[in-house]
């Protein structure tokens, strides 16, 4: 328990430097540089006190209060769009590992896929002077980040692109991961591929991916054709359509139905249970993310695996370089997809 020092008023409140100062009879300029780690400045008379009297009086300092006035906090916030979506959940393990490697505290915010709460998040952690900010925004104004990025807070993107933001991106190569995918479908025979995502919007990961396999596609030479639903999460109603529509065009053409992340995979799965369908007899199915329920018997739906844990570690590697004074260009880095081919998109014979 942290011992209170009576004051005046009869009332109790924490330990100070001050009252540590006292305690150790020395002057409050030696307990500082205690605190601050410049032992060769002090006698070791001096320090056997001073550590003595913290110890009696139980002081804990105010780490927040001796950052600020030191210029560091060592604090980086993270804003993510879902805490819930697994790919979040594995990215923000990768971002605190590499806080803890450096000495950096993480504060981290879900904005549940709001935009102004998200707005109001980076506004409270630029507030608290955090020293850096890992952002996996949903579809944040670039005006909004311009700002941040002006004001003088490094900044990284996970999983998105911004044109007019000067600032470093991490997150999937999804123009290769996207080809992977269709060109693996095409292998399999299939004549249509039904892309479903929640509204691509300004989600740049959601277009890239959308753009990369109808691209692919068009250069099939006819053998295949493209489309795409745009669903929102919670429309049950509206997913069920477009499912409907891609299991009446399977008995002209082989479907394959390519959905956008692990949330509208599971979705999907859900729906196409609900409606009786089998994959791959009926329709063919391959996601994002590769969740770990893709690989149970029940399931063996391929996927393409993310290396979650691996983004949000280089994230924050280059957050410090850049906290540090690193003045480079913007920097992008974008790791491969890894193809994990389960039988729901195997050929049918």
């Amino acid at each position: 328990m942290t011992k209170k020092t009576t004051v005046a008023s009869g009332t109790l409140r924490a330990s100070t430097i001050t009252d540590v100062a006292r305690e150790a009879k020395v002057g409050k300029t030696s307990v500082s540089r205690y605190l601050n780690g410049e032992m060769n400045a002090l006698s070791e008379e001096f320090r056997k006190r001073i550590a003595q009297a913290i110890h009696k009086l139980d002081f804990r300092p105010n780490l927040m209060a001796r950052g600020l006035k030191r210029g560091r906090t060592r604090l980086i916030g993270m804003v993510v769009a879902d805490i819930t979506n697994p790919y979040s959940v594995e990215v923000m393990r990768g971002v605190e590992a590499a806080c803890q490697q450096h000495g950096f505290m993480l504060m981290l915010c879900n904005s549940s896929n709001e935009l102004k709460l998200e707005q109001r998040y980076l506004e409270l952690l630029t507030n608290y002077r955090v020293e850096g900010l890992v952002i996996n925004p949903i579809a944040l104004p670039e005006e909004d980040l311009e700002a941040i990025s002006r004001s003088g807070v490094p900044l990284v993107l996970i999983d998105r692109r911004a044109n007019r933001v000067k600032c470093d991106m991490v997150g999937l190569d999804n123009d290769q991961a996207a080809s992977l995918a269709t060109q693996h479908l095409l292998d399999q025979g299939y004549t249509a591929i039904h892309f479903v995502t929640e509204p691509i919007g300004l989600i740049s990961t959601r277009l890239e991916r959308q753009q990369a396999m109808h691209k692919l596609v068009a250069a099939s030479a006819g053998r295949c054709v493209s489309a795409t639903s745009e669903v929102n999460f919670n429309d049950a109603a509206t997913l069920d359509a477009a499912l409907r529509r891609c299991l009446t065009n399977n008995d002209a053409r082989r479907t394959a139905i390519l959905a956008s992340n692990g949330r509208m995979l599971l979705r999907v799965a859900l729906a196409l249970h609900e409606l009786g369908a089998k994959w791959p007899r009926d329709i063919g199915l391959l996601g994002f993310d590769d969740p770990e329920w893709a690989g149970l018997a029940a399931a063996q739906i391929t996927s393409i695996r993310q290396p979650t844990f691996d983004i949000g570690h280089a994230a924050v590697e280059f957050l410090i370089q850049r906290i540090n004074g690193v003045a480079t260009a913007p920097r992008v880095l974008s790791f491969p997809g890894e193809l994990k081919i389960r039988s729901s998109t195997q050929a049918v014979a």
